[in-house]
C-alpha cells in the first residue's frame, strides 16, 4: 500500500505539481498583505516617520531586485549563441525548479520574522519587508518563468494557469482561519498559526520541487540525442561575424522599442496600486463603512470571500480566455470596474448591501485580473523572443522587467491612501487612539461631524480610486497590440523554432 501512494504522488500530472507551487506561495502571501501593515501599526507602534522611511526604501528595493535576479538567473540564456553555449529547454526548467527549491523555503522562513517584535519597530519594518521581498521575488520570478517555458500555446498555457488558480484558491482559506486566531493584544495564537503555515509551505515547496525535478532529469537524460542534434543546428549557422554579446544595458534598449512591453508596463503599474490598495485598506473600510452595520461573521465572510473568490473566478475567467482571448477577457474587466463603480457612488454609502457586494466584488475583478495578466506576459517573452532572434526566451528577466515598472504601485498604495484618507478627513492611522480622541470631544455634534466626514472619505476613496485606475487602463490597453492575428504569428514563429522535448504530460494537460 505504501509503495502504491508514494507511486501515485510521483506519477503527479506535471500541471498539478506546478499548479501545487502556488498553494505554498499563496498559503503565506495572503496573510502577509492582509496584517503586516496593522501588525507593526498597531502592535508594534511604529512611527509615521519610520513608516515612511522603511516604504521608501523598500521601494527601490522592490523595483530594482526583480530585473536584478531576473538578469543574473537568465543572463547566460541572452548569450546562448556565445562559445558554443547550448541550453535545452527541460535544463531551461531544471534550473528554474532548483532555484525554487532553494528560495521557497527561505521564503517561508522570511514570512516567520514579521510575527516576532526581535528590534526597534522602524528597523525591523524595513528589513523585513527587503528580506521577505527579496525571497518572494525569487519564488516569483521562477514560478511564473515556468509557465513561459513549459508551454507555448495559449491552451497550454491556461490550463497551467488553471491549476495555479485553483491550489491558490484553496491557499486563500488561510485567510478564514487567520480572522479567528487574529488579535491585536494577545497575538500568541497568530504566531502560533503562522509557525504552522510557514512549516507547511517550507515541506511543499521541497517536495513539489523535487518531484518535478526527477521527472525533467529523467527528460534531460532522454534528450541526449536531441541536444547533439540542436548543437550542430547551431554551428551550422551561418553567421557573418561573431554575435556581439547582449549586455544588460543592450536588453534595455531592446526593451524600450518593445512597444507593446511598454504600454503593458504603464497598465499593469496601474493594476499593481489597485490591487495592493485593496487589500491594504480592506480592513479599514470593513471597519469605518460597515462594521457598526453588519455582524462579525458577515465581515469574517466578506475578508474570506474577497480574497477566494479572486481564484475560483479566474477558473471561469480563463474558460473565457480560451474563447474570446485574453485581451478581450482583460478589456472587459475593466469596462465592469468602470460601471460598478459609478453605480456604487450614485447608489451612496447608505446601501448596504450594495456596499458589501461592492467591496467584495471590486477586490475579486480586481485580483483576478491580476491573475490574467501572467499569461499576457508570457505572450511578450514570445514576441521578445522573436523580435531580438533569441536561442532561449529570457523569460524570468521578462516578468523582472516588467516588475521593476509595476512594483511601485505596491509601495505608493498605501502611502497615497494614507495621504488622501488625512487630507480629506484629516485622520491619520499612526496617531494613536485616532477614533478615540474624535469621540471624546466635549462637543458631540462636533464628533459626530468629524466621525460622519470619516465615513464619507473611505467611501469616496473607495470609488474614486477604481473609476481613476480604470480609465487609465482602459486607455494605455488600448494601444496595446499583441492580440489576434499578430499573436498568432507570434507563436507560429516560436513554435517553429528548435527545441527539446518536454515530458510528455506537460504537452498534453
Amino acid at each position: 500500500m505504501g509503495i502504491r501512494v508514494v507511486a501515485a504522488v510521483f506519477n503527479l500530472p506535471t500541471a498539478v505539481l506546478y499548479g501545487s507551487l502556488s498553494f505554498f506561495l499563496s498559503v503565506l502571501h495572503n496573510v502577509f498583505l492582509l496584517y503586516y501593515v496593522d501588525t507593526f501599526v498597531s502592535v508594534y507602534k511604529i512611527d509615521k516617520l519610520s513608516f515612511w522611511i522603511g516604504e521608501t526604501i523598500f521601494l527601490i528595493w522592490n523595483s530594482l531586485n526583480d530585473p536584478l535576479f531576473g538578469w543574473l538567473s537568465d543572463r547566460i540564456f541572452l548569450n546562448a549563441k556565445q562559445s558554443n553555449v547550448v541550453i535545452s529547454t527541460p535544463e531551461v526548467v531544471l534550473k528554474r525548479l532548483n532555484a525554487l527549491s532553494r528560495n521557497g523555503p527561505l521564503f517561508a522562513l522570511s514570512f516567520l520574522a514579521f510575527w516576532v517584535s526581535w528590534a526597534h519597530p522602524g528597523l525591523q519594518f524595513l528589513i523585513c519587508l527587503c528580506l521577505y521581498d527579496s525571497f518572494l521575488t525569487m519564488v516569483d520570478l521562477n514560478h511564473n518563468a515556468l509557465l513561459a517555458d513549459l508551454a507555448v500555446s495559449a491552451v497550454e498555457r491556461t490550463r497551467l494557469n488553471f491549476h495555479c488558480s485553483l491550489f491558490s484558491a484553496i491557499g486563500s482559506l488561510s485567510v478564514f482561519a487567520s480572522y479567528t486566531v487574529w488579535n491585536k493584544e494577545d497575538f500568541f495564537s497568530f504566531r502560533i498559526f503562522c509557525v504552522i503555515l510557514a512549516a507547511v509551505s517550507a515541506l511543499g515547496f521541497t517536495v513539489s520541487t523535487w518531484l518535478l525535478r526527477q521527472r525533467f532529469q529523467t527528460g534531460v537524460k532522454a534528450a541526449g540525442d536531441q541536444d547533439s542534434i540542436l548543437n550542430e543546428l547551431y554551428v551550422s549557422e551561418p553567421s557573418a561575424s561573431p554575435e556581439k554579446k547582449v549586455t544588460l544595458l543592450e536588453y534595455l534598449k531592446q526593451l524600450s522599442k518593445h512597444r507593446n512591453f511598454v504600454w503593458f508596463a504603464c497598465m499593469n503599474l496601474v493594476q499593481v496600486f489597485h490591487c495592493h490598495f485593496n487589500s491594504n485598506f480592506f480592513p479599514l473600510f470593513l471597519e469605518h463603512l460597515l462594521s457598526d452595520r453588519i455582524s462579525l461573521s458577515t465581515g469574517s465572510f466578506l475578508l474570506g470571500v474577497s480574497y477566494i473568490a479572486p481564484h475560483l473566478n479566474n477558473m471561469y475567467f480563463l474558460s473565457l480566455c480560451q474563447k474570446y482571448g485574453v485581451y478581450s477577457v482583460v478589456r472587459c474587466l475593466f469596462f465592469l470596474k468602470l460601471v460598478l463603480s459609478v453605480v456604487m457612488l450614485l447608489a451612496g454609502p447608505d446601501q448596504i448591501y450594495l456596499l458589501c457586494i461592492f467591496i467584495a466584488s471590486n477586490r475579486v475583478f480586481t485580483e483576478g485580473t491580476c491573475k490574467l495578466l501572467n499569461l499576457v506576459i508570457t505572450d511578450l517573452v514570445d514576441e521578445d523572443y522573436v523580435l531580438n532572434c533569441r536561442k532561449q526566451a529570457a523569460s524570468a528577466l521578462m516578468f523582472g522587467m516588467v516588475a521593476l515598472v509595476t512594483k511601485p504601485g505596491q509601495t505608493f498604495a498605501p502611502l497615497i491612501g494614507t495621504w488622501l484618507l488625512c487630507v480629506y478627513t484629516g485622520y491619520d492611522i499612526f496617531q494613536r487612539d485616532a477614533m478615540n480622541h474624535i469621540s471624546t470631544e466635549p462637543q458631540m455634534d462636533s464628533s459626530r461631524v468629524l466621525t460622519a466626514t470619516l465615513r464619507q472619505g473611505c467611501f469616496y476613496l473607495l470609488v474614486f480610486i477604481p473609476i481613476t485606475c480604470a480609465l487609465l487602463q482602459l486607455f494605455t490597453w488600448s494601444h496595446f497590440t499583441l492580440r489576434g492575428k499578430r499573436l498568432l504569428a507570434v507563436k507560429a514563429n516560436r513554435q517553429t523554432k528548435p527545441q527539446n522535448a518536454l515530458p510528455q504530460d506537460v504537452k498534453t494537460i
